[in-house]
């Protein structure tokens, strides 16, 4: 008599039941969603509301400015913010503890992550799209160039923050001491990376040196390339919008991030 063999769900299928999980934890938990959502639309209002004016010989409004840059700061918070203060709440409650001892590969949670960063982050952009576009005339993209554009920039950003969260993570001994140090770096790369200070010529040189090693300002540069007019990649550094530039630090962070993410990630809280 032979035994049957019960092929075991795969990786993907579990991953995608994992986030299912995720998606709906992250939605029950209101608070958390009004914060993560309003925050970067709120700032586009206010910003958008107390600069006025139009940048001369473009036609482009600070708000329109502020908008486009904001939409990268909208992934940035849906991505490595969620992230890194996701993955110590989880090992903060015993969740990866447990996903460790079950027959339960690794690979299954982060694809449940990157599923619960997908979704938030392409509800974030619609979000901060149409906000701009209402109260500050801001247009969707003209071309098939552009959509593509704004699609390797989501993807590259939104894969390159959440490993820097991940690996952020690792620092934090607590959820709430997470929360407390994402949002602090994400607010302050906003400042020195031209979101919330525009346009970026303005700020210090050795702030701007600073900011160009890090995604934040290479992601709202490359997406001001795809909302505003060409006039506007005057007001960059280099006069243009160095979209070759763009993909090259994202794509170098998605690699630091995930060396980043094997030498720090922990699965419980011991030191």
């Amino acid at each position: 008599m032979t035994t049957a063999t019960v092929a075991l769900p795969s990786t993907f299928s579990l991953g995608l039941a994992r986030g299912r999980v995720e998606l709906r934890r992250f939605f029950r938990q209101k608070e958390a969603v009004v914060f993560t959502f309003s925050m970067p639309a709120f700032l586009l209002v206010l910003l958008g509301s107390i600069f006025d004016g139009t940048h001369e010989g473009t036609g482009v409004s600070a708000g329109q400015l502020f908008a486009a840059g904001m939409i990268g700061s909208g992934i940035v918070s849906t991505s490595f913010v969620n992230m890194g203060t996701g993955v110590v709440f989880d090992r903060e409650d015993g969740t990866l503890k447990r996903l460790r001892g079950a027959p339960v590969p690794a690979g299954a949670y982060f694809l449940g992550k990157i599923m619960l960063v997908a979704v938030a982050g392409l509800a974030e952009v619609v979000l901060l799209l149409v906000v701009g576009a209402l109260l500050f005339g801001l247009k969707l993209p003209a071309t098939p160039e552009k959509w593509l554009t704004l699609g390797w920039i989501f993807v590259l950003a939104a894969t390159s923050c959440s490993l820097l969260g991940i690996a952020a993570s690792a620092v934090a001994r607590s959820a709430t001491g997470a929360a407390a140090l994402m949002n602090l770096l994400y607010v302050g790369f906003q400042f020195i990376s031209g979101v919330f200070v525009t346009p970026i010529t303005v700020l210090p040189d050795a702030m701007v040196d600073f900011a160009s090693f890090f995604p934040v300002k290479w992601i709202c540069q490359g997406l001001r390339s795809v909302f505003l007019p060409e006039s506007m990649a005057s007001y960059e550094l280099a006069g243009t919008w160095e979209l070759g530039k763009v993909a090259l630090v994202l794509g170098a962070w998605c690699v630091v991030g995930v060396v980043l993410c094997r030498l720090t990630f922990r699965w419980t809280d011991d030191r």
